[in-house]
């Protein structure tokens, strides 16, 4: 056991890790030893940044919780705390059913447990991050909360209204990671779109994307989590005009039925979610849309799942997730509607939703055979460096393999790679000098 090390161990989505950066560089300033998700924990200080969101996510929590609890009580740790979204929305069940952990922090107290530690949270490094993903790209929160209140979604219970981070503090720590070494900027939030509506008065993420894209040094930035209702239409001009703001969007649209997206409180219909594709791909030609969708939600019956898939077949999505609804306390659906699909027609829906996208990803990255591609190059793996164009978000998305034998690349640089073959999930390149 190493006495001044703290263990952190992240769970959930990006939003998560930027929480768990903060506090990691907070520790460092204090003279502690900080690992993230190491396969060997040995620290005398565990800290567990939670998932809360949906079922499996919360059983994993809980699981890290209790494996730690473990090591706790065979004498390998000296304390345990856990903070994020788990523990914000269960607070009170946990502290009941969970006695090992010290102390639980909800998802916004975390700077607490510094007080637990005899430290001081340190405001003049608070835009300051230790970057845990490799150290050319980098995840930016612009926001917490979401005042939409769609019916079976738990993060407005979690996380409260939307709150927007004020725009001069975001740029202050875009400087700031760049001259920490990050090209790359992922921009996440609840729900982007929503952002500056407090504290402006008026949706403001086009402006910030454009001041973002002022500073030098940012080479991409790439846009997550919109939402279709209100769609701040500016986004798209910023977007066609600016070359470092890539195109791509993710935009969860979730359903397609007008009945369907009614009951799910989402404010569009099905005319509005057409044309609001269209409207994206005529004013951002060659735009990227990554989506989510949910199959089985209560009311939906095969004519609803057919309008699903056939819009699927018509909007030919480069990218598209989708699960099967499941009831989360405390949501509008669990109150007030029946799980009325069963879990086995769920799953055949699930299934022959994604063997449609299936076939439409495998075409159109077939379609990029023999076009060329600036490429960032993410890392080693095998016999091959991994990269993405600027239609591929870190994680989720298609990777680009490159050869060894092309030569000696510099991770984090971009180079132009012109693409010779295509799978579903990657494709294969050479460099071009």
């Amino acid at each position: 056991m190493i006495k001044n090390r703290v263990d952190i161990i992240t769970m959930g989505c990006s939003k998560n890790l930027v929480d768990s950066e903060h506090l990691m560089r907070q520790l460092q300033e204090c003279g502690y030893e900080v690992t993230h998700d190491s396969e060997t924990p040995e620290g005398a200080i565990a800290v567990i940044n939670t998932c809360g969101f949906i079922g499996d996510a919360k059983e994993e929590s809980i699981n890290m919780i209790l494996e730690f609890c473990q090591r706790k009580e065979e004498g390998d740790l000296e304390r345990l705390y856990v903070m994020g979204c788990l523990s914000e929305r269960y607070l009170d069940e946990l502290r009941e059913e969970i006695s090992q952990v010290d102390r639980f922090y909800g998802k916004f107290n975390w700077s607490e447990l510094l007080a637990d530690l005899k430290q001081e949270y340190k405001p003049q490094i608070a835009n300051e991050r230790v970057i845990t993903t490799p150290g050319h790209y980098a995840f930016l929160k612009i926001s917490e909360g979401c005042n939409r209140r769609c019916a079976y979604c738990a993060i407005p219970i979690i996380t409260g209204n939307h709150v927007s981070r004020p725009m001069e503090e975001i740029l202050d720590e875009v400087r700031y990671l760049v001259s920490q070494g990050v090209k790359e900027f992922q921009i996440i939030a609840q729900e982007l779109t929503f952002y500056g509506v407090d504290l402006y008065k008026k949706q403001s993420i086009a402006e910030l994307i454009e001041r973002i894209s002022d500073i030098e040094g940012v080479e991409w930035i790439r846009l997550h989590y919109a939402y279709p209702a209100n769609f701040p239409y500016d986004l798209l001009r910023v977007m066609r005009e600016r070359d470092n703001v890539c195109k791509y969007l993710d935009i969860a649209l979730q359903h397609v039925s007008t009945k369907i997206l009614k009951k799910m409180l989402r404010q569009v219909t099905k005319e509005d979610t057409y044309a609001l594709v269209e409207r994206m791909r005529a004013e951002v030609p060659g735009i990227c849309l990554r989506t989510t969708m949910m199959v089985g939600f209560p009311g939906e019956t095969e004519k609803e799942f057919e309008e699903l898939i056939e819009f699927v077949k018509w909007a030919k999505f480069d990218r598209l997730g989708a699960f099967s609804y499941s009831e989360e306390d405390g949501t509008y659906a669990a109150l007030n509607y029946r799980d009325s699909v069963s879990r086995k027609k769920k799953q055949e829906r699930l299934d022959r939703l994604m063997d449609v996208q299936q076939r439409i990803s495998s075409n159109l990255n077939y379609e990029k055979v023999g076009k060329t591609f600036k490429t960032i190059i993410d890392r080693i793996e095998g016999d091959y460096y991994i990269g993405r164009t600027e239609f591929d978000s870190p994680d989720v998305d298609t990777e680009v393999l490159v050869p060894l034998s092309d030569g000696e690349l510099v991770i984090g640089n971009f180079y132009n790679v012109e693409i010779e073959d295509a799978t579903e999930f990657d494709l294969m390149g050479r460099i071009v000098f």
